[in-house]
């Protein structure tokens, strides 16, 4: 790495958008500068039960004596776990499926610590639909309710998975700003997870942001002989910085977190997935390292991007917003500080 590149990256507040697991080994997020994550603390697919003894674990390994985590409740706390050495936990999840169709839940689960929660996975939920729904539904009337919920509690709204009109109809009637926290732009990779310019647009506009996700097959030419590489990653980077501007842009590696990669890799696997996904890790590989874009299987990697934009000539300042200025500023904004 660059000196340039190392004293900003060192100097920086750098925040993944998403990591969709850890087993509590801190040493490959520290090695990459990583300051915070938007940790998905319970399984995708979890019910209120799983959702609260997963939950439950998180709180009693960070209050662990001489734990490396600390969870972030309030945007001052990113400063504070910084300042520590501590790596910030925002607590989030991937599925409002826990709710049930109970949005009172949520009162429950913000004191405990929930300050992010994607409406929908990929499917179907009592919420609206997610992505690989065919029919594209929307929001359904309870997830109207929860919608405003989760603005009054002040849970930041996480759109990554979610169906297009599902993800429209959420920014149209959301009176906080909304995140798309680990997808990328569908005109670039036209991959059902990735985004349309429409609603990446509609986000920007009404303050949110996106986290670019080095998620190997969001990134595939379709190429069975070539695997994506960090130039494709970057392709995705100025694509949505040309078409939103650079402050509401961030990063969301979609990336486990922990000592044991290739254990991981199956421990939390959904049990649905899509054509692409799986003609990608056949070609490429299954273990967590061979899903992601060559050699950027691990958070140690995260300062070859840092260098990356300063070579293509991104000055300082938007370097600096991108790796986690930006996250940090509309959080802030959401959750009042």
């Amino acid at each position: 790495m660059t000196l340039q590149g190392t004293n900003l990256h060192q100097s920086a507040f750098v925040m993944d958008g998403l990591v969709y697991h850890s087993d509590g080994d801190t040493a490959a997020l520290k090695a990459g500068g990583i300051n915070a994550i938007n940790l998905t603390v319970a399984h995708f697919e979890a019910d209120f039960t799983t959702a609260c003894k997963q939950m439950a674990g998180w709180h009693a390994q960070v209050s662990a004596p001489d734990s490396p985590w600390m969870i972030i409740e309030r945007a001052a706390d990113f400063d504070v776990a910084q300042a520590a050495g501590k790596v910030g936990i925002v607590m989030g999840w991937q599925n409002g499926r826990a709710l049930d169709e109970d949005v009172d839940r949520l009162a429950f689960f913000h004191r405990a610590g929930l300050r992010i929660m994607q409406l929908t996975y990929n499917y179907r939920n009592m919420l609206g639909d997610g992505c690989m729904e065919p029919e594209d539904g929307g929001l359904s009337a309870i997830g109207h309710e929860a919608l405003d919920a989760l603005n009054r509690h002040r849970i930041a709204i996480d759109l990554s998975h979610v169906g297009e009109r599902t993800g429209m109809m959420t920014v149209e009637r959301s009176t906080q700003p909304c995140l798309l926290t680990h997808a990328n732009a569908h005109a670039v990779t036209p991959l059902a997870r990735n985004k349309s310019d429409a609603l990446i647009k509609a986000v920007a506009a009404k303050g949110g942001m996106i986290g670019a996700s080095t998620y190997g097959p969001m990134c595939w030419t379709g190429d069975p002989a070539r695997k994506p590489v960090l130039e494709d990653f970057i392709r995705h980077l100025d694509y949505l910085v040309d078409l939103v501007g650079i402050e509401h842009v961030g990063f969301g590696t979609d990336l486990a977190a922990g000592a044991d990669n290739a254990r991981m890799a199956y421990d939390r696997e959904t049990p649905r997935r899509w054509d692409v996904i799986e003609n990608y890790m056949a070609i490429f590989g299954r273990d967590i390292p061979a899903r992601y874009i060559d050699g950027f299987g691990s958070h140690a990697e995260m300062p070859r991007i840092t260098d990356a934009l300063l070579a293509r000539g991104w000055s300082d300042d938007d370097v600096r917003a991108y790796l986690g200025g930006n996250f940090k500023r509309v959080l802030g904004e959401i959750w009042g500080g």
